[in-house]
């Protein structure tokens, strides 16, 4: 009871002086405030960023050919045939860190139609082991197989989007779906991994939602591709636990650089080393909003410093006549620490609804996610009123040393 009738005599001081109260809790609003946008900002970049790592493998290492003018794709001809399946079976068969792969090739359409709905999904060529290592599932139906593979099965894996946009609510599998000149029959929908963006740290991803997935070897076989023009575009390497992708992606590059007549026709990406640049980046805006956050809430404990000792200098004669009456040392420095921490707390608590609009607004225009973290808001509160204790600990103790019969005398 002692403690509610102390935050009850705090509140009806801080009331009494609103428009300085006011003030002072403007440099802890935006502090907290601050703080809070930034975690929660941050929080939802990196589970953002673990999702598209999770669609490229942050165990794997993918190799993507280059894209060139024509006349320059001629000179490289001449030394290398690109990229092939037979690069993707000397690397698995060469190289011991490497456990899994898969290959990838985009066909060129001018046609792609459904149930009487024409669609802008892209269509990919892939082996089987494509799913697995993307981290891609199957919703409804199934997922190709290696059978299919080899047998050269008009068969049809589609995302999510592309089954809404050729058949509503209607299942898609069984159906038949038309690519250019060939049918494919729909054997499985992915799930939506409702990837916000398509790209990471500058590395096209793709979005599995509005793609069409078919038989690598079904591509080649029934498609037509440029004569000059890598056998497939992109394959990927998953490599063992005890591996740094750093260092095979080193060994990558040596071997197919023998095999490609040191012809530079591709490049290797490591998610894992996306991973760390994404996370150094955040490292790098964390501590420079949290400079930002310590210099608001630097100035805000300053502000309840200056307001504590005004109020002190007001309130002399009802400290004397506190300490007349009996009240000790402790009890009057215990009255305005009290009054300090209802500063800061009211501060904290407006911090975190304004941290919630900053946040939201910044995800809203920037098409940034958002992360809300329990653990972020008892930080910054907790700051927050840390702050609030350390700079009313000086007014307190002023307070508490005045002597009563000089503070009564006073004017």
């Amino acid at each position: 009871m002692q403690l509610f009738d102390s935050l009850k005599d705090a509140w009806d001081e801080l009331w009494h002086h609103k428009l300085r109260t006011a003030l002072t809790l403007l440099g802890m609003i935006f502090g907290v405030g601050a703080v809070i946008a930034m975690l929660s900002i941050g929080e939802g970049a990196e589970q953002e960023a673990l999702k598209m790592i999770d669609s490229m493998g942050l165990r794997n290492v993918i190799v993507n050919a280059k894209n060139m003018e024509k006349e320059q794709l001629k000179e490289i001809r001449a030394h290398s045939v690109g990229l092939s399946q037979r690069d993707v079976e000397v690397i698995t068969e060469t190289l011991p860190f490497v456990v899994h792969s898969s290959a990838e090739k985009k066909i060129k359409t001018f046609l792609v139609v459904g149930n009487g709905n024409n669609s802008t999904a892209s269509v990919m060529g892939v082996t089987p082991s494509f799913f697995e290592l993307s981290g891609f599932n199957a919703n409804n139906g199934e997922l190709f197989t290696n059978e299919h593979h080899l047998r050269y099965s008009q068969v049809a894996v589609i995302g999510n989007k592309v089954a809404k946009s050729m058949f509503g609510d209607k299942s898609a599998v069984g159906e038949l779906i038309k690519v250019n000149h060939v049918w494919l029959k729909v054997i499985g929908v992915l799930e939506d991994k409702s990837l916000d963006k398509e790209e990471f740290e500058g590395i096209k991803l793709g979005s599995e939602k509005n793609r069409i997935f078919i038989p690598l070897n079904t591509a080649l076989k029934k498609f037509k591709f440029p004569e000059l023009d890598n056998e497939i575009d992109t394959f990927r390497v998953q490599l063992d636990s005890e591996t740094n992708p750093n260092l095979a992606a080193i060994a990558l590059n040596e071997l197919l650089s023998k095999r490609h007549g040191e012809a530079d026709d591709f490049e290797i990406v490591v998610p894992a080393k996306l991973m760390e640049q994404h996370r150094q980046t955040r490292r790098i805006f964390t501590i420079v909003m949290s400079c930002v956050a310590g210099i608001s809430l630097l100035v805000g404990g300053i502000g309840i410093m200056n307001i504590m000792l005004a109020t002190v200098l007001e309130r002399t004669k009802e400290i004397g006549l506190l300490r007349a009456v009996g009240a000790t040392k402790k009890d009057v420095m215990n009255l305005f620490m009290v009054e300090s921490f209802t500063v800061a707390a009211i501060g904290g608590i407006l911090g975190i609804l304004l941290g919630f609009v900053i946040a939201q607004v910044i995800a809203m225009y920037a098409e940034w996610s958002v992360g809300w973290s329990l653990s972020a808001i008892v930080l910054s509160v907790g700051v927050c009123a840390l702050v609030g204790l350390t700079f009313g600990i000086y007014p307190a103790l002023k307070a508490s040393k005045m002597d009563p019969i000089e503070a009564l005398q006073r004017d």
